[in-house]
């Protein structure tokens, strides 16, 4: 029942195989390069479309009962450690990018929560939302995907309490610091407006969204069925030690969510890229993408944006090497 779960309603294998049968009844060789990546881009799009939805609609729905004022309402309930962990967890609740995360953390900052609680929040959205995990579930199974989201977890809770240590307050932007909070409580919501919000936010993310997702399937096939298996092995497998390194750093510059980089995984993994490489780099793609530091650079200065940016490279290399040696044992 679990590999039935997983291959064939998160995987969609009978989607593939489906798709395969059209592109053959068509005149499509599916062993030529162009076919195959024809057969992968158009089972990849339809798949992570399909996921997507469903899932932006079902956490939308979870999340229209936790908006920002109740999210900081509950953090404020909580003090050290504890607050970390709820912070964390709030964060997987959240929208599906670090760009959409950093006003939810301006505003929690502004309000008056630790530092190091606002960014452990602010790691564990973009890093381990739920949506991941169903995505990494269809593409490399239930263990590595929870195993993912725990130790994404662990990474914001130890972030956020290195940076609340530390005392990085007044690196903090003094619009920011001086922001009077306003409490104003959040509307009751019936359950039809619910509902609604969930098929706004599914019509809304799917926009902003899918052009990404065209994207990295597109550059997934060409991986998949271009690049010789012999070059990937070289780089990102098990022989080149900095394997992990490379990834990390190759992906900090780039801009997706995890629907981005999904196929681009699925396509590194098939080439005999090792798993916690391939991790390395979604981790480093979700979380420390480029636009969103140019964008969190507006609200805190440059000394804690760059031991932001040093913790999560650091924790992510680490998971890298973690997993690698989990694929290893």
């Amino acid at each position: 029942m679990i590999d039935f779960f997983q291959n064939q309603i998160l995987g969609m294998k009978w989607l593939n195989e489906l798709i395969g049968r059209l592109l053959t009844a068509a005149g499509l060789n599916l062993t030529s390069r162009i076919g195959g990546s024809i057969q992968f881009f158009l089972y990849d799009v339809i798949k992570i479309t399909v996921l997507l939805c469903f899932l932006i609609y079902m956490i939308s729905y979870i999340q229209s009962y936790f908006p920002p004022e109740r999210s900081k309402k509950i953090m404020g309930r909580f003090h050290g450690l504890m607050a970390n962990c709820i912070a964390a967890l709030l964060g997987t609740v959240t929208p599906f990018c670090s760009c959409s995360s950093i006003p939810l953390f301006i505003g929690f900052t502004s309000a008056g929560l630790p530092l190091g609680v606002t960014f452990s929040f602010l790691i564990s959205s973009p890093m381990v939302d739920l949506g991941s995990l169903i995505l990494l579930m269809s593409i490399f199974g239930t263990k590595v995907a929870v195993l993912y989201v725990i130790i994404g977890l662990i990474i914001a809770v130890i972030g956020g309490t290195i940076i609340e240590h530390l005392h990085m307050e007044l690196y903090v932007e003094e619009f920011i610091r001086n922001a009077s909070a306003v409490n104003i409580d959040a509307p009751s919501l019936t359950q039809k407006d619910r509902l609604i919000y969930a098929k706004d936010q599914v019509v809304s993310t799917f926009k902003k969204v899918f052009p990404y997702i065209l994207i990295g399937v597109g550059i997934g096939a060409v991986i998949h069925n271009w690049i010789p298996e012999a070059w990937v092995e070289s780089i990102l497998g098990s022989h080149n030690p900095f394997g992990v390194v490379l990834a990390t750093l190759i992906g900090i510059p780039m801009y997706a969510d995890i629907f981005g980089t999904i196929p681009v995984a699925e396509a590194l993994l098939f080439k005999g890229a090792q798993l916690g490489t391939i991790l390395s780099f979604m981790m480093a793609v979700t979380t420390l993408s480029l636009p969103s530091m140019i964008m969190l650079r507006k609200a805190i200065k440059l000394k804690l944006l760059a031991l932001f940016v040093a913790i999560c490279t650091i924790g992510i290399i680490i998971v890298g090497y973690l997993f690698n040696l989990f694929q290893l044992l």
